[in-house]
């Protein structure tokens, strides 16, 4: 197989990743372009035991890193995410963005950033208590197991976010956000009075754009390939630093818009 045909097929993945990291399309097409002239003229080789994803994003690092790629001054919208990200710091930023938006796993990071896993791991976090930070925001939580409740609650408080409300039913989720709009919400699927945690959050949707991270016991009803499926569906029982990194995923990442999940 050709070189171009092993790389075609992961160029705009790479685009992506070099505008979030960059901060500008114009400036992270360039580096792009520079790494495959690169690779095509034999001056950067492709991981020979890696796959050409995880080679061609190592080839473009390896551009990057050695012509002059700094943290680019911060402009424009700073609810942006392309300018929040600009604000992480350049290695913590890199192994955030592969892993949260790439979906690389930490020894493929590894890989690309030349470095091992534990230090990925550390500059996740890093990264992650930046971001934690910069968004903190008001949670509803809608839950019926108090004790699950409380475990939640006690996550979300400590990443610094406010809880406006602990709901337990589709109504006092409603009721709860016509009070206070929340800027995320964590939602089971299986309520107290039967109803259900799916209706609820279509019904704060109708109101608000807000961010949604399900934690259920019940992760079948939502993956049916039958309607639009969440982004960030946890499964009971969870584990805290899972929850914590899907909150800062989910306020980073949040979309203009959300879909209806019927």
């Amino acid at each position: 197989m050709s070189l171009v045909a092993k790389l075609a097929p992961h160029l705009a993945f790479v685009r992506r990743y070099a505008r979030a990291l960059t901060g500008d399309q114009v400036s992270g097409d360039h580096y792009v372009r520079a790494a495959l002239e690169a690779v095509a003229a034999g001056e950067v080789e492709l991981e020979a035991n890696a796959s050409p994803r995880v080679g061609l994003y190592k080839a473009f690092h390896a551009i990057w890193g050695t012509t002059g790629a700094q943290l680019e001054a911060v402009t424009g919208d700073s609810a942006d995410p392309s300018r929040r990200l600009m604000r992480i710091a350049p290695r913590s930023r890199q192994a955030f963005l592969l892993t949260a938006l790439e979906g690389f796993t930490p020894s493929e990071s590894a890989v690309i950033l030349d470095t091992d896993i534990s230090e990925i791991d550390r500059l996740i976090s890093q990264a992650q208590a930046e971001i934690d930070a910069e968004l903190a925001t008001d949670v509803l939580i809608i839950e019926d197991e108090a004790v699950i409740s409380a475990d939640i609650e006690a996550l979300v408080r400590e990443l610094g976010h406010s809880v406006v409300a602990v709901s337990t039913t589709r109504s006092e989720a409603v009721d709860a956000v016509a009070d206070r709009r929340p800027g995320l919400v964590l939602a089971d699927i299986q309520l107290a009075d039967g109803s259900s945690g799916i209706d609820a959050v279509n019904d704060i949707l109708k109101r608000h754009d807000v961010p949604v991270i399900f934690i259920t016991a019940f992760p079948e009803r939502l993956l049916t390939g039958e309607r639009p499926e969440p982004t960030f569906l946890i499964t009971k029982p969870f584990q805290p630093d899972n929850v914590k990194a899907a909150i800062g995923q989910a306020l980073f990442f949040h979309p203009a818009r959300q879909t209806s999940l019927t």
